[in-house]
């Protein structure tokens, strides 16, 4: 393992990495990512959720992190830390937050339709039941609580990612995923991506609306911001600062 010194450096240097990938690559990066959380989340309901799905839903990360791909949980949280160590403007920094933002979404919700509908993993039985019960959980929740909800869910995420970069192999970094992602999905925080694929589901059952989605998605991504770019990045980068 790296130092937590250390892993601020590497973390900084990825958000230079992130910010000047190609805009295709981003965009490709960026379906994968909000397919592979997506995944992970079908794999939850698929199980029943509990801690049963709590501990299977960290594959989607685990493959974002180790095969490739861009989540802007995580970006909320690295490429900040780029920019709280001035390796990157803020306006990388928002471009960058903005195009993953709209490449996760599209990719959660092909996985919604394609794998969710199409393919008919979740429109029978116990996995139905499950997905309209866990969204409506979502849906009912207000303003404040959706955005705590958000900030509580982007802290354990950002610490996955972080870890991570810590860790100096392969096992190590799954070990670190796997433990704050499944944490968070047993508390029952929110994530914007997760949310991305599962409200838009319930969307193509009849079961909500696309305004239903944009009321949940808007304040659970704004927590998601501050669990990853505040209570991580800032304060790292703070504790951490060379006097």
């Amino acid at each position: 393992m790296y130092t937590p010194e250390e892993i601020l450096e590497q973390t900084a240097a990825t958000a230079v990495v992130k910010v000047n990938k190609p805009l295709l690559t981003k965009l490709i990066l960026g379906f994968i990512g909000g397919a592979m959380i997506s995944l992970g989340y079908l794999a939850y309901l698929r199980v029943g959720g509990g801690f049963v799905g709590a501990a299977v839903f960290p594959v989607g990360l685990i493959v974002i992190l180790l095969a490739g791909g861009e989540l802007i949980t995580g970006n909320m949280m690295a490429v900040a830390t780029g920019y709280f160590k001035k390796r990157v403007t803020l306006s990388e920094l928002l471009a960058n937050w903005v195009v993953i933002t709209l490449a996760n979404v599209v990719g959660a919700i092909f996985v919604a339709y394609a794998f969710g509908v199409l393919a008919g993993t979740l429109t029978t039985g116990d996995a139905l039941k499950e997905a309209l019960h866990v969204a409506e959980g979502k849906l009912n929740a207000d303003f404040l609580t959706a955005f705590f909800s958000g900030i509580g869910c982007n802290w354990f995420v950002g610490l996955a990612v972080w870890l991570s970069y810590g860790a100096k192999d392969f096992s190590g970094k799954i070990l670190a995923i796997w433990f704050p992602v499944m944490t968070f999905v047993v508390i029952g925080f929110q994530h914007s991506v997760a949310n991305s694929f599962l409200i838009p589901f319930t969307i193509f059952v009849g079961q909500a609306t696309w305004w239903d989605f944009l009321n949940n998605f808007i304040p659970v991504y704004l927590g998601n911001v501050v669990g990853g770019a505040v209570l991580i990045a800032l304060c790292y980068s703070l504790a951490y600062r060379k006097h």
